[in-house]
């Protein structure tokens, strides 16, 4: 059952991606079409980015996820803007997180006013995703983050949680939120197999101010993938695959974050699978 529970988690995974400039030829000579991709979106760098690259895959075919950050949008006529930009590329999924932008660059200081108004506008999109916080967000008390996911629950469809190396603290979120009656279902936020000198160059790439901002929240990251033999995904898996595949954890999948070393995920993922499959 374990087994069978991985091979499960991993035919059904997102790659979370950032908007650069070589993404796009990375995902074409790398990502399965039949893979969902993420696209992130930087404070530094606005939607841009994140927009056009999320056209330019879903031209390609693939089903694009774009990252919609609350902080990052002027005001309801901006979002009507994006809305209608990506419902003209065929994109029916959203992900709309808060946001970093510090301070916001218009009316949205969080990610509920931004869903409201996702639902006055006639939900456009058939899938729209939240955030969830297995390990302590730096900012905002475990209850307010929990409470957050039930506030959002009548304009979400899903959460997707962030980073998590426990998978002692991933089994206890997934029990908390459903304890609190949160019954969106789950993509579960993994680290892909990073190489933690390609880490380091991607942030310094993303910009000084984010880089900063970055390391400062998650410094446990990078001590977790700079320790010899201290992280790999399948550690983090195996030990909660029975967690993560009961029916009552609701759990759709794994969200695995790239940090832009896409053919290396692709490539760890499949060759667990083959040695599953095996």
């Amino acid at each position: 059952m374990g087994a069978a529970g991985l091979r499960a988690l991993l035919d059904s995974v997102r790659y979370e991606v950032l908007p650069a400039k070589p993404t796009e030829d990375r995902v074409l000579a790398h990502v399965p079409r039949d893979v969902v991709v993420t696209v992130t979106a930087s404070p530094v760098r606005g939607l841009e980015p994140t927009l056009d690259l999320t056209g330019r895959l879903a031209g390609h075919g693939y089903r694009v996820v774009p990252h919609v950050p609350a902080r990052l949008l002027r005001d309801d006529a901006h979002l009507k803007e994006v809305v209608d930009r990506l419902r003209a590329a065929g994109v029916d999924d959203v992900f709309v997180p808060a946001g970093d932008a510090d301070p916001p660059a218009g009316t949205y200081a969080g990610a509920l006013p931004v869903l409201r108004r996702l639902t006055e506008l006639g939900r456009p999109f058939t899938r729209v995703g939240v955030t969830g916080y297995p390990e302590s967000h730096p900012l905002i008390h475990d209850d307010v983050t929990v409470q957050a996911m039930w506030d959002k629950r009548e304009h979400a469809t899903y959460i997707v949680s962030n980073l998590c190396f426990d998978p002692r603290v991933l089994g206890r979120w997934i029990v908390r939120i459903r304890s609190r009656d949160v019954s969106l279902p789950v993509h579960v936020g993994v680290a892909g197999p990073v190489q933690r000198a390609k880490l380091l160059a991607m942030a310094t790439r993303i910009g000084v101010g984010e880089s900063t901002r970055f390391l400062a929240r998650h410094p446990s990251w990078f001590l977790r993938f700079a320790t010899p033999g201290g992280y790999s995904p399948e550690r983090l898996l195996t030990p909660a695959v029975a967690e993560l595949t009961s029916p009552a954890a609701k759990v759709a999948g794994l969200h695995l974050f790239t940090f832009n070393q896409i053919a290396e995920t692709e490539r760890w993922r499949r060759a667990l699978l083959d040695r599953l499959g095996a």
